[in-house]
């Protein structure tokens, strides 16, 4: 550590860690590093009979049921590979054949390119796409891996990382009877020959010899992935991530169920099984979401229990009750916290997930009986009365659809309670807030500061949003999309409420009260707080009130200590919402509140009851990685004594001449804010 400050943030980082996942990290460095410098010794201490394969021809993964985009067939066969939206050459300069392909000098190193391309290309994920190009596909699959084979060594610092091979092994083991199999009935690479010599003549010995040379090239790759196989299946048992947890270890695991399934290991299965049920209890919260708290990766975790389950089923195998009522639970979880627009809410670490994935995703993969609720009763709350609870009951969660046709449009409260997320509908404004903690304690990697942050949509479309994940490389791009101004929320003195550092590190985190829903026919509102500036002078805490109803969005925002500070508050808006050119009548009355324009003609208008000016600057939104938009933020800041007050609308103007409705969204503005019910001292 270069300096007191770090070493103290170092400490409050690990003190959140479990004894055991100290001396699971120190152990796994241990072992990688010996691997790195006794490859010999290790691949002996790793030997295993190579694996039979095993695999349920009827079970097809997700990752073969979604159709990929990239990379395409062609493009694989050129040796050129495009993941996460950026391509790169497989073969170094100058080493193609004749017809442009890279049958020498592979670059499977890529060591000029970023960390996270090349963890995504020795998952080996992307080789699904062969599968659509038949026999070639076949022929560029084993070329391709066989290249790969004879470039990457045991204990390679990231094709060997734990989460890495687990995600090679799954991918292996379904592909390889698919892409590695025969297309003759034979293996033996002199069968095609023999035909050809037999058929006589030189169009016959040319079909006998490509046939042949074809035969032994899938003999050959055939071998080399169950070889492969038996050593990942080593490898894993003795390298499972338990230092880290999470879907880390999930993928551990769901890699060894498919490993002890291609190795006919009964003895094994049952223990990875037991395991598994294990973390599905620890990881799974009461009311369906996972407890990293990250949308995206919810659906991740979700996409492996249903594929656990489905290789399970394929092959016999009794499926365990807690997996399916797990994944019941964790549907209906996503189900609730979807936007409108049907996009997944990207809190905390985010990505956008594919329109086709989250229709599989919320399909049952095949009938499970609906799971009993266990004690305490769990699930998602609709509120009908003022309600704080941090053990909700258990209810099937409406569609939007549903929900719309049976509360006749009138407004909407659901609290999911463990996972710190509250959902309020009115009218055509849909709110997500997050209330909650903002991580496991033992488990910070995809936290964000964002704690009393929230999600606004009208009409369907974002209005504010999260500004999403587009590197998880350290430094200051990381920072700024992890820090709590990259949200919409308050900050004191420029402070994050949760200490996000690093790539994925947080030290000193917010600590939230419990959060409180109130329902009447026409508003919905929710209140919580958070003692994130707990450190600063005074004890400053900050505490939230949202209150949504058909004319639009009222905050207030009460930060309570005392002494002199800095606070300010900012919305992030969607890309595409811009700034109005010519603002409505209505609303020259207020200069001093912005007026801006969403894609769909909806304008919007922000006040605030402290003086000040609104200012209005460009920041990045994250579209997918290394892929930001910029986009307009508002920000307010108040030098001021504590307590201190804001309160804050944002309410719209309908596309044309306002009608009643409309005049009366305008006229909120000029009254003070009012509540149902008071903020928690």
């Amino acid at each position: 550590m270069s300096t007191p400050a770090e070493f103290g943030r170092y400490l409050r980082t690990v003190a959140h860690l479990r004894p055991g996942q100290v001396v699971a990290r120190g152990r796994l460095r241990a072992q990688r590093v010996g691997l790195r410098q006794a490859p010999r010794l290790a691949a002996v201490l790793l030997q295993a009979r190579p694996s039979p394969g095993y695999w349920p021809t009827s079970h097809l993964p997700l990752d073969g049921q979604i159709a990929l985009t990239e990379p395409s067939c062609p493009q694989l066969a050129q040796g050129q590979l495009t993941l996460l939206g950026h391509t790169r050459d497989l073969v170094r300069s100058g080493r193609r054949d004749a017809r442009g392909q890279g049958a020498r000098g592979w670059d499977w190193e890529q060591a000029d390119a970023p960390l996270l391309w090349r963890y995504h290309l020795h998952y080996w994920d992307w080789a699904w796409t062969l599968i659509r190009d038949g026999a070639p596909g076949r022929a560029t699959f084993a070329r391709l891996y066989l290249g790969w084979r004879e470039a990457i060594p045991l204990g390679h610092p990231v094709a060997w990382s734990p989460y890495v091979a687990s995600l090679r092994a799954w991918t292996l083991c379904a592909l390889h009877p698919i892409l590695a199999a025969p297309h003759h009935p034979t293996a033996d690479p002199s069968a095609g020959l023999t035909a050809g010599l037999t058929a006589g003549l030189t169009a016959g010995l040319t079909a006998g010899l490509t046939a042949g040379l074809t035969a032994g090239l899938m003999a050959q790759t055939r071998a080399t992935v169950r070889a492969d196989l038996g050593t990942l299946h080593a490898y894993l048992r003795t390298h499972q991530e338990t230092d880290v947890g999470g879907n880390h270890l999930l993928k551990n695991l769901k890699a060894l169920v498919a490993l002890d399934i291609a190795a006919g290991d009964r003895h094994g299965l049952r223990r990875r099984l037991t395991a598994l049920v294990h973390q599905i209890d620890r990881q799974i919260l009461a009311d369906g979401g996972h407890f990293e708290r990250a949308p995206a990766y919810h659906c991740q975790v979700l996409a492996d229990l249903d594929d656990i389950a489905g290789l399970l089923a394929a092959v016999g195998r009794p499926v365990p009750r807690e997996l399916t009522d797990a994944a019941t639970r964790m549907r209906g979880w996503l189900s609730t916290v979807l936007g409108p627009d049907g996009t997944v809410p990207l809190l905390n670490d985010g990505y956008p997930v594919s329109a086709a994935l989250l229709r599989r995703l919320l399909t049952p993969p095949f009938p499970h009986p609906e799971p009993q609720p266990s004690a305490p009763p769990s699930g998602p709350v609709p509120v009908t009365a003022p309600v704080a609870t941090t053990n909700p009951p258990a209810t099937r969660t409406a569609t939007r659809t549903e929900a719309r046709a049976e509360t006749g449009g009138e407004a909407r409260a659901v609290l999911l309670a463990e996972s710190g997320l509250a959902v309020l509908t009115a009218g055509d404004w849909h709110l997500l807030a997050d209330v909650g903690l903002p991580c496991p304690d033992s488990l910070p990697a995809h936290a964000h500061a964002d704690t009393l942050a929230f999600l606004l949509w009208l009409d369907a479309e974002p209005i504010l949003v999260d500004p999403g994940t587009s590197t998880y490389a350290p430094g200051p791009r990381r920072d700024h999309e992890r820090g709590t101004a990259a949200h919409s929320t308050i900050t004191v003195d420029d402070t994050d409420s949760t200490e996000v550092w690093g790539a994925f590190r947080a030290g000193r985190r917010a600590h939230p009260s419990a959060a409180a829903l109130h329902r009447t026919p026409t508003a919905a509102t929710v209140t919580a707080g958070h003692d994130g500036y707990r450190h600063l002078p005074g004890a400053p805490h900050h505490q939230r009130l949202w209150r949504l109803d058909q004319h639009g969005l009222v905050l207030r925002d009460r930060v309570g200590g005392t002494g002199q500070h800095r606070i300010t508050l900012r919305l992030h808006f969607a890309p595409g919402i811009t700034l109005a050119p010519d603002p409505p009548a209505e609303a020259s009355a207020f200069p001093s509140r912005p007026v801006l324009v969403t894609p769909l003609g909806w304008n919007l208008l922000l006040h605030t009851d402290v003086p000040g000016q609104w200012r209005l600057r460009t920041t990045p939104r994250a579209l997918g990685w290394e892929r930001t938009v910029p986009a307009l933020s508002a920000e307010l800041t108040v030098d001021a004594a504590l307590p201190l007050t804001l309160r804050t609308s944002l309410t719209a103007l309908r596309p044309g001449t306002p009608d009643l409705d409309d005049r009366h969204r305008v006229s909120v503005l000029a009254q003070p804010a009012t509540h149902p019910a008071p903020l928690p001292r």
